[in-house]
């Protein structure tokens, strides 16, 4: 099984706990949620009705928690630790997980130096223990661990839900790619058409020449026969025999009788 489908399955359970239950009864459920070892994706759940009350209300700091599973890093939960419960080692170890996939967003190859930072790990040893096992194991990760230049270049990374704002990024952003796609599509049927008539031209132009090529062979067999009849005819008036006349002018010479 895939893991967008394990996603769905996980999601629709959560969706259909938290839709029967209000105000504190939803901590349990929001807690699960973001404990979860294959749950990635939280937009689903902050989207149910019930959830959303909690918005203002004394349980406002559950919300506040899931938004930060759906949207933030590790590093920015730990500027507002203050303000949110503290966390399990499961939901630290998934916060971390979504750290790397938000830094996977926008950079595909993540140094080391950054990694630890980001993550609050000590050593490379470590570092490379926790993307081995803890993402690209899990399924949402993949990359190469490159020890020389100390960098993790990734090949893929599951998405994670998208921020508030970020839609609109998005959608101009795909609706540039849409335009440039556009472009390059009538650049490409522009120099398909310039090929074709490139290729008619050809073939007429080695038409032309193949007919006067034709045209000149014509010329050179009627000549080469013209010439061929003329010899004949010379050939012919003499019968074929090259004929001598006897020289009458020349004296004959007398015979003297014998005896």
């Amino acid at each position: 099984m895939d893991i967008e489908q394990k996603q769905a399955e996980h999601i629709d359970y959560f969706v259909k706990q938290a839709s029967n239950l209000k105000g504190s009864a939803l901590c349990n459920v929001v807690v699960e949620a973001t404990s979860h070892p294959a749950l990635f994706g939280f937009s689903e759940l902050l989207s149910v009705p019930s959830v959303l009350e909690l918005e203002g209300t004394d349980n406002n700091v559950v919300l506040d928690l899931l938004r930060m599973f759906a949207h933030g890093t590790w590093s920015e939960f730990k500027g507002v630790s203050n303000h949110l419960p503290t966390l399990s080692p499961d939901q630290v170890l998934k916060l971390k997980q979504l750290t790397v996939l938000t830094l996977a967003e926008t950079h595909k190859v993540l140094p080391y130096d950054t990694l630890m930072q980001e993550l609050d790990i000590n050593n490379v040893r470590e570092l490379e223990d926790f993307l081995i096992n803890d993402c690209m194991y899990v399924g949402i990760v993949r990359g190469k661990l490159d020890q020389l230049r100390r960098c993790f270049e990734v090949q893929f990374a599951a998405g994670r839900d998208l921020r508030p704002g970020q839609m609109g990024n998005m959608i101009q952003t795909l609706a540039n790619w849409l335009s440039t796609s556009e472009n390059l599509l009538v650049s490409i049927q522009d120099k398909i058409k310039w090929a074709d008539t490139m290729s008619e031209q050809d073939k007429t132009h080695k038409k032309d020449i193949d007919e006067k090529v034709d045209e000149m062979k014509k010329t050179l067999s009627m000549k080469a026969d013209a010439e061929f009849r003329g010899h004949e005819e010379i050939f012919s008036e003499h019968g074929g025999v090259m004929e001598f006349e006897e020289d009458r002018s020349r004296p004959k010479r007398r015979r003297h009788p014998i005896g």
